[in-house]
């Protein structure tokens, strides 16, 4: 009886860390990065974000390159660079 118990609490036990630890791993994956372009050298660019933390990427699609200057808002989304669009303002207009 209490050898059964102990087995019963020994699967309940494992299975709680067990899920435990895939809720710990769904939380390490990147999910994309966003922030200003600091510096850009060949096929590299380097991001700023948020949080402060700078991140060098290797840009397969030069195209995009093309168009990038530093102080640019990108974001990188499955593997893309993407240039977020700027904001266009109309002469005369005013957020306030």
């Amino acid at each position: 009886m209490v050898t059964k118990r102990l087995l019963i609490l020994l699967v309940a036990i494992v299975f709680t860390l067990s899920l435990a630890s895939l809720g710990l791993s769904a939380g390490t994956v990147e999910k994309g990065v966003t922030g200003t372009v600091t510096k850009i050298e060949g096929s590299k660019v380097s991001i700023l974000d948020s949080m402060g933390n700078e991140k060098t990427i290797k840009v397969t699609d030069t195209e995009i390159l093309k168009d990038l200057k530093v102080g640019d808002h990108v974001s990188i989304k499955d593997g893309q660079l993407i240039k977020e669009k700027e904001e266009t303002k109309s002469p005369g207009t005013s957020r306030y």
